[in-house]
């Protein structure tokens, strides 16, 4: 199987509750295709660096509520702004992180051949 990785804009305060562990599900409303096997971490602004990658385990699809149910314990968010990201919405995605990976040097989104930080993600080859 080939192995796909797409880049995401992460907020700095998930990305160190992500590396710390305390993190271990990365909240998405837009699913991309299922054969993502790890994500790329853009910390945003102040950060503005790709700092690492982390595989993705599972993706869980499903109503907000039961994505909440399985996700909640290691989520590293409150369930206040899991239902604030997910108002209105007729299905959550969960991506289950294992493995985080930290670049010696961060990297620019430029070494990556992008010129701005994606709204959701992007796919790299």
């Amino acid at each position: 199987m080939l192995m796909c990785k797409m880049l995401l804009s992460i907020n700095p305060e998930h990305v160190e509750n992500i590396i710390s562990g305390k993190k271990k599900f990365e909240f998405r409303k837009t699913r991309c295709r299922s054969s993502i096997d790890k994500i790329i971490i853009y910390a945003t602004s102040p950060v503005m660096q790709i700092i690492g990658e982390v595989d993705v385990t599972n993706t869980i699809i499903d109503l907000p509520e039961k994505v909440w149910s399985l996700t909640a314990e290691h989520s590293g968010i409150s369930k206040s702004f899991f239902d604030k990201y997910f108002l209105n919405k007729e299905y959550a995605v969960a991506y289950e992180l294992s493995n985080v990976q930290l670049y010696k040097k961060p990297l620019k989104l430029e070494d990556l051949g992008l010129s701005y930080a994606p709204q959701s993600f992007v796919y790299i080859a």
